[in-house]
Order: structure tokens, then C-alpha cells, then sequence
């Protein structure tokens, strides 16, 4: 296996933002190739996936200062000083320890993984779950439940007493044992164009854009295919008025002001074209209120609204397509 198809495993085995992430610190030359080959990718064995990740994780460990820390150098260090028989009965209560902690399993599973498990049961259930996660980890979670089961979920946590330790430990055995099973049926995480539109999705406009446009010198029938699964700001012109007056209804007025400054003058009459004379003479006046914006925040807003029409197209709310016969109606 070479080089640039290890890397692709790698990128396809991680989180969708982070892989954007390190496909953007990349040389642009290694950029091209590496999708390239995700594009190619139609799947990669739970064996394959294991080999590459192994390796990354050796050759991280030889790149990595000690004080890192860690459960291995932690293992060393009580060798050294305690020898082979003394340091046993230590490590053996420290891994009691750590594996005490309740839903400790989570802890690297990642938000995303998490929420695909834990969306559609009790609020209880999913209160009891994230007041064991680390903060950061419960705050992912929370964003991405719907509004309504947000407010029941904090509500719980808040009112939340004393839990047994039996019923955590049932809930605990549960959740672990469904993601085992799961992760053990499927083919681990795949590659092929969709993939790679997923993640250049959640690049910032500029890289992907010369990712794109470097991409298609060497192949444009690839960067067609790519594209058509991509959807950014732009094209909220593929929408028809049915979607954009869903849309509407889950953004506010103010999101919209500033993610229309810096939209083209066909999206912003897509849009305001869908709202009464009314909303929309407002929408107006806040836009011209707002004064100057940086750009970053122009481009973060857009990318909440396209966030949005994701998880509505998810939802079966709204389709995305349709696009020729939707912009004949732009006035």
C-alpha cells in the first residue's frame, strides 16, 4: 500500500472538520493527490484501516516528546523505579480507576459518533450521558439535538439528584454494546467522490476552491462529479421557493442580514423574494444598520444557513436540486 493511499485511509478515518483541517495544512500538490485517491476509494476493510492507523500511531509515538504522558510511559516510569513485580499491583488500580469513570468509553468516540447513537433516546437517558462527558464533548452533543429535546435534555441535567450506580452501569453496558455491534457490522469508513465532497464541505471557501481549481486541470470530469455533490452558500439557488421559505423559518432575521452582505444580488433577491414586502423592507433596513462586516463573519453566517439546509435535507424538509429550473425564476 503506498503512501498517498495510507494517507487517504487516515483522512477518511477521522472526523469530517478535522480531516479538513489537515487537508488544509498540506502542500497543495499532496492535496490533489490524496483526493484524488479518496475519490477512487470505494472501501477500505476494518484490517486496512487498522494497518494504517497503527502505523500513524507508531510513528507518532517516536515523533512525541515524553512529556506528553500516557498510559505507556506511565507503565515505564513505574518499571524503573518499582521493577517488574512492584509496579503491577499500581497499575492495576490505575486502570481500575480509569475504567471506573463512567462512559470513560465516550470520551474518544467524538461528538458525531455519539450523537448518531444517542438522538432518539429519552432525554433522561441522553441528561444522564452527557453529565459524564467532558464539557466540550456534552456542548457538540447538545448543539446537534433538535431545539426542543435541547431544552429537556438541560432541564434534566439541571434537576438531575443522585444516580445508582446500577442503573449508570446498565445504561452504560447498553449504549457500549450497541456502537460495538455496529462498528463490528460495517465496513469501516469509505472513500469515493462523496466522501471527498463531504470534507471539502467544510474547508473554508478559499481552500477549497484552489483545491478544486488545481484538481481540474488533471482531471475536470472528476472535479464535475465533486462538485454536484458539494452545496455551499451559492447555491441556495438551487432551492426552490417551497425550501427557502422552510429555510426562512429556521433562521433568524439578523443571521440572514449577515450572511446576505456578502452575497451575490441573485441570492439576496431568492431570498427576499420569499419573504413578505413587509419582513423583507426589514431584512433590508438591518442589513444597511450592520454597517461593515469582516468578512470571516460573513462566511461563518453562510456556513450556519448551509449547516442548516443539510440537516433539513436530512430531515426530509426540503430537496436540494433542481436548480436550472429554479433559477428561470429569478427575477
Amino acid at each position: 500500500m503506498d503512501d498517498i493511499r495510507k494517507a487517504a485511509i487516515l483522512l477518511l478515518s477521522l472526523d469530517k472538520p478535522l480531516a479538513a483541517e489537515v487537508m488544509s495544512q498540506l502542500p497543495r500538490r499532496q492535496v490533489e493527490l490524496v483526493t484524488v485517491e479518496i475519490a477512487k476509494l470505494e472501501g477500505v476493510t476494518k484490517e486496512q484501516q487498522e494497518a494504517v492507523l497503527e502505523e500513524f500511531s507508531s510513528l507518532a509515538r517516536d515523533r512525541v516528546p515524553m512529556e506528553r504522558g500516557g498510559m505507556d510511559l506511565a507503565t515505564e516510569l513505574l518499571k524503573q523505579s518499582l521493577g517488574e513485580a512492584g509496579s503491577g499491583e499500581v497499575l492495576d488500580a490505575v486502570r481500575q480507576s480509569m475504567n471506573a469513570i463512567p462512559f470513560a468509553f465516550l470520551h474518544k468516540a467524538g461528538a458525531d459518533n455519539l450523537l448518531t447513537f444517542v438522538s432518539e433516546e429519552h432525554p433522561q437517558t441522553i441528561a444522564l450521558i452527557m453529565s459524564h462527558l467532558p464539557s466540550a464533548m456534552a456542548a457538540e452533543v447538545l448543539a446537534g439535538l433538535p431545539s426542543n429535546k435541547q431544552i429537556e435534555v438541560i432541564r434534566r441535567i439541571a434537576t438531575m439528584e443522585q444516580t445508582s450506580p446500577e442503573v449508570i452501569s446498565d445504561v452504560e453496558a447498553c449504549l457500549q454494546g450497541r456502537m460495538t455491534s455496529t462498528f463490528n457490522q460495517q465496513l469501516e469508513k469509505t472513500g469515493g467522490v462523496p466522501r471527498v465532497a463531504e470534507i471539502l464541505n467544510v474547508t473554508d471557501r478559499m481552500t477549497n476552491k484552489g483545491i478544486l481549481e488545481s484538481l481540474e486541470q488533471e482531471d475536470a470530469e472528476l472535479v464535475d462529479d465533486i462538485r454536484r455533490l458539494m452545496f455551499v452558500f451559492d447555491d441556495l439557488l438551487k432551492l426552490d421557493n417551497k425550501a427557502i421559505q422552510t429555510l426562512l423559518k429556521e433562521i433568524e432575521n439578523s443571521q440572514w442580514a449577515v450572511a446576505l452582505k456578502g452575497a451575490s444580488e441573485e441570492i439576496r433577491q431568492k431570498v427576499l423574494g420569499n419573504l413578505s414586502q413587509r419582513a423583507a423592507d426589514m431584512l433590508r433596513e438591518e442589513m444597511d444598520y450592520l454597517g461593515p462586516i469582516r468578512v470571516s463573519d460573513v462566511e461563518a453566517m453562510q456556513q450556519q444557513i448551509v449547516d442548516a439546509v443539510r440537516r433539513l435535507e436530512d430531515a426530509g424538509e426540503i430537496e436540494i436540486g433542481g436548480g436550472k429550473e429554479s433559477e428561470q425564476f429569478i427575477t
